[in-house]
């Protein structure tokens, strides 16, 4: 078979996924072999057989050997499935999906295709980026791009609308996950400012909703549950499914299914009317969840209501009426329905591949990093190189220094949240620069360099100015980080800001009267003789007990204490200042900042060694 250069779109979703290519300057949804536009992500296996889409999803109660919503375990290296006596990873079951895809792409192009842009939920962190990228690539796939949902929507939604600058909230409520991004579209680009979301709330949990109370309803009437019955409980999702969409646009259901289970005297039927308001009561609480992701992506982005544009939704579950009552509330407005919202994510990662492909022009995107970036410096103190919602790509470099004289390596740790000490973020990696030549602390110049790339995946360098050796990592850290864990760091940032403040402020104290105890005692040797006794005298008494306060826990005390010294180490300070200006010594000002021959800001005593 011969290739094509085509770039497919893939929305690998939790639920369903689809798949699309670029044809005649648009983007069309291609059809599965059995006629579907979505295909379930499901895998079931049966001996040598494997099967994916409607087919497993149709066993998927009965056959235990069935796999679905693996996609909210990529990137857990931990985790394996363990099917008839083999494991696989949640990369290999996500690139079964994924070869599927492929195939119905290539039965409908008649021609091999190995090229792809895949979307990602805009949570997604690193290491769930890079499995997604890893199950591309075991299906036979260069995956050129990986772009998050709602920003894939976007373009499918704006490719003939970047005529005017608009404001966009994307509403995105799939089988299994809630995003909610604002967008700005201008001159053809488009820009993510925030996000938010609930990654535990979907389409299915309205299905459930409806399952539970057919099973409480029909236990009522025959004392029989049915959801001790797998043939049943298949049925019942069938049913609770069809329901759901149903009544998106009736007011009534009718859901009828016969020969549903015995019963003692036979067998029993379950026939029942489902009314929306009924259907509505059921999940109020699951639309009541919606409300509050809407709310913090604009104040996120510091907008009101007024200041959207456009509202565009994606994913089926937002065809649910209450849903939409929900987005007009909060919003002020009528949502865009133009697009079909099961579709959409697919079509913009096909857009997104003609972009790649050099079929569709003068469109730009650019996503951004859902929470702040950076590294553990001296005091347990989180330093932020690359603040939340930072447009990507990107890349932030800044110079440090050591903590102690002679130190001979220092450790980064790589850190992930909105808290002010570094103890209460995320870990996302750590690593160690080392052979750092014997100096005084303050003396050695490391860079440390942040690098997202397009795809949000995130590598760190360590560089010895002096010595120009380097160590790196491409942070893929085992543990991922849901939606509702980004929403609960953010909340809790905000929460305990002022606790954090304060934390923050006694740790800089710490650093700054340890910095002061180094510059003074330095002070006072540079210039030996030109420092009385008295004055000598003086100060080394001032800096024990400035010590002493260290040792302790009252902050007060310690601020006292450096004040006092600070205001008698003054003139000297200013002499030693005088003496380094006239041997012509690098500047080296108060501030505990150095300035190396490129201009480059030094921040001096940050780094421990471990």
């Amino acid at each position: 078979m011969a290739k094509t250069n085509k770039i497919i779109g893939i929305d690998l979703g939790t639920t369903n996924s689809v798949v699309s290519v670029m044809e005649g300057g648009e983007a069309k949804v291609i059809p599965n072999a059995e006629g579907g536009r979505t295909t379930p992500s499901v895998i079931s296996f049966k001996g040598d057989e494997i099967s994916v889409g409607d087919v497993a999803k149709r066993q998927a109660v009965t056959n235990p050997n069935t796999v679905s919503s693996i996609k909210r375990h990529m990137g857990d290296a931990n985790y394996k499935v363990d099917i008839q006596g083999k494991k696989y990873t949640p990369q290999q079951l996500s690139a079964m999906i994924l070869q599927n895809l492929k195939k119905t792409a290539e039965d409908y192009l008649g021609a091999q295709v190995t090229q792809a842009v895949i979307t990602v939920p805009a949570y997604f962190n690193d290491a769930e980026r890079q499995a997604t990228k890893d199950a591309g690539k075991i299906a036979g796939l260069d995956v050129k791009r990986i772009i998050n949902e709602p920003t894939a929507a976007a373009l499918a939604y704006g490719i003939d609308k970047t005529d005017k600058e608009q404001t966009v909230l994307v509403f995105d409520l799939g089988g299994g996950t809630f995003d909610v991004s604002v967008l700005r579209l201008a001159d053809g680009t488009f820009e993510v400012i925030s996000t938010a979301g609930n990654n535990k709330l979907g389409g299915d949990d309205f299905d459930q909703e409806v399952i539970n109370y057919l099973v409480a309803e029909f236990k009522k009437e025959n004392a029989v549950d049915l959801s001790l019955d797998k043939m049943a409980v298949q049925r019942l999702k069938d049913a609770a499914e069809k329901a759901k969409k149903e009544l998106s646009g009736v007011s009534q259901s009718q859901i009828s299914l016969p020969f549903i289970t015995m019963g003692v005297a036979g067998p029993l039927h379950l026939e029942m009317t489902l009314t929306r308001a009924k259907f509505n009561e059921l999940t109020a609480h699951l639309v009541d969840k919606c409300q509050q992701p809407v709310r913090r992506a604009l104040s996120d982005a510091k907008l009101t209501p007024k200041d959207i544009d456009q509202v565009l939704l994606v994913g089926g579950s937002t065809r649910i009426p209450a849903v939409q009552d929900l987005v007009k509330r909060e919003l002020g407005k009528e949502p865009n329905r133009s697009v079909n919202p099961d579709e959409v994510v697919a079509m913009g990662a096909a857009i997104q591949g003609g972009v790649l492909a050099g079929d569709v022009k003068d469109v730009l995107l650019l996503d951004v990093t859902p929470l702040s970036l950076g590294i553990e410096t001296l005091g347990g103190v989180f330093t932020k190189l690359i603040e939340r919602n930072t447009t990507i790509p990107t890349s932030k470099s800044q110079v440090f220094s050591t903590a102690a004289d002679n130190q001979p390596a220092v450790d980064i740790h790589v850190l992930q949240g909105e808290r002010s000490m570094a103890q209460d973020n995320k870990t996302l990696g750590r690593f160690q620069l080392g052979d750092i030549p014997a100096a005084r602390r303050g003396v050695p110049q490391i860079e440390v360099s942040f690098d997202i790339d397009a795809n949000g995946i995130v590598s760190v360098k360590a560089k010895d100015l002096g010595t120009n050796k380097e160590q790196s990592i491409t942070v893929t850290g085992t543990g991922s980080l849901s939606d509702a864990e980004i929403e609960k760091m953010v909340k809790e940032a905000e929460e305990q800001a002022e606790a954090d403040k304060l934390k923050r402020e006694s740790a800089d104290t710490r650093n700054e009267a340890s910095n002061l105890i180094f510059q003074t005692t330095k002070a006072i040797e540079d210039l030996g003789a030109d420092v009385d006794e008295a004055t000598k005298t003086k100060l080394q008494d001032q800096i024990k007990d400035l010590e002493e306060a260290l040792k302790g826990d009252d902050i007060e005390n310690i601020k006292a204490k450096k004040e006092a010294l600070e205001k008698d180490a003054q003139e000297i300070a200013a002499k030693a200042y005088q003496k380094s200006q006239q041997q012509a010594q690098p500047e080296q000002p108060e501030n505990n900042e150095t300035k190396d021959q490129d201009g480059k800001t030094t921040v001096d005593a940050e780094f421990e060694e471990k």
